[in-house]
């Protein structure tokens, strides 16, 4: 029992020891952990440098691209379509004979009218020989006068028929050359309207339809209040047009202002425009929907800003700073117009910060930031 109790009294005592010993180390380690500052988290942004220029701004709309010139191709003689000389949908050069009907009337037509020309100028040519040899003996007495002049007028009558007869065979040989028809200019011809075979009307029946797209315009509608910076555009020179096409990797197009409508639409107020394109590798076709956009006014001397800077709250637009201390500064802005990626900031910025644009959600006036790239 006595050894029992003399064993307690042994471990009361080491455990009082070990609590004096640990209560100074412990406020040791207290006291070191006040001394040392508390480490400093910072959040990464990429950022871009505010500039102070002029800005082009630019209407974005949609259009529609259309032929430069359409024709409906019609026979200008009745006749049966002999031959189609091209390829529906394909290329045809200006001049190439691209519809054949059968000749065989027409050349018939035509012998007949140059038969008729060699008869009456043979009996003109009697007529003439006649009269020369009738006139030296009117003066002798030989012949009567009324019988000269008979002579006379016949060979007026051979002259006039001559004439006619030259008119006729002209009018033959031309409606002949109808029988072809050839392009009239570059361009891509349609589906056939009727086939070899079929019987065509002079004038009235369509053959097939020509659509010239090099170059091609491309038309669009702009609201009427942008038409004051356009005609201003077009004061001091040309005006480029840029054209897209909608869900494509193709490059962008640049095209040329060409036409202004004479009218407002009174129904949109809006107003139609037209581009020209030279389109020389097709990209574009009659019909199809492109993304148009064209400059309208030039800001002078305007502080701008990536567009996915600008931060919106109750209190309004703001932008987050960068401050040379590596901490944000979260300023309040004044937005203007825009153009493609960047904004107008017409108060708050001079043109000289930088400011954050990308990881704003992380932010808070004053909070730490390092700056990241794309690369890093």
């Amino acid at each position: 029992m006595q050894r029992t109790s003399r064993k307690k009294f042994v471990l009361l005592a080491a455990l009082l020891t070990t609590a004096v010993v640990a209560v100074p180390l412990f406020r040791g380690h207290e006291r070191a952990s006040a001394k040392s500052p508390p480490a400093v988290t910072s959040v990464p942004v990429k950022v871009a440098s505010a500039h102070r220029g002029d800005l082009d701004l630019h209407l974005k709309v949609i259009g529609r691209a259309e032929a430069f010139s359409t024709v409906n191709v019609q026979a200008r003689v009745s006749g049966q379509l002999e031959k189609l000389m091209f390829t529906p949908g394909g290329h045809v050069k200006q001049g190439d004979t691209i519809i054949r009907l059968d000749p065989s009337l027409l050349q018939a037509q035509l012998d007949q009218a140059l038969g008729n020309l060699a008869k009456d100028q043979a009996q003109l040519d009697n007529a003439r020989t006649v009269l020369k040899r009738y006139q030296p003996l009117l003066g002798k007495g030989y012949v009567a006068q009324s019988d000269v002049d008979n002579y006379t007028a016949n060979e007026g009558v051979y002259a006039a028929s001559v004439k006619a007869d030259k008119a006729a065979v002209e009018l033959a040989r031309t409606q002949l050359s109808y029988a072809q028809i050839q392009a009239p200019f570059d361009s891509i011809a349609g589906a056939p309207l009727v086939y070899p075979g079929a019987q065509v009307t002079a004038n009235d029946t369509s053959i097939v339809v020509l659509n010239q797209i090099r170059p091609i315009r491309v038309t669009f509608s702009v609201p009427e209040t942008g038409l004051a910076g356009i005609k201003a555009n077009i004061a001091s020179g040309t005006v480029p047009v840029t054209v897209s096409i909608p869900g494509t990797q193709q490059p962008a197009m640049q095209a040329e202002l060409e036409f202004i409508n004479n009218a407002v639409d009174a129904a949109t107020s809006t107003i139609q425009l037209k581009a020209r394109y030279a389109n020389q590798q097709d990209e574009l076709t009659p019909g199809q929907f492109v993304e148009v956009v064209l400059p309208t006014t030039r800001l002078s001397h305007v502080v701008t800003v990536p567009v996915v800077a600008l931060q919106n709250s109750p209190l309004g637009s703001f932008v987050f700073v960068l401050n040379a201390d590596g901490t944000v500064q979260q300023r309040m802005v004044t937005a203007g117009p825009g153009s493609g990626s960047q904004i107008v900031i017409e108060k708050g910025l001079d043109g000289s910060e930088q400011v954050v644009t990308d990881g704003q959600l992380l932010l808070a006036d004053g909070t730490h930031v390092h700056v990241v790239t794309d690369h890093s």
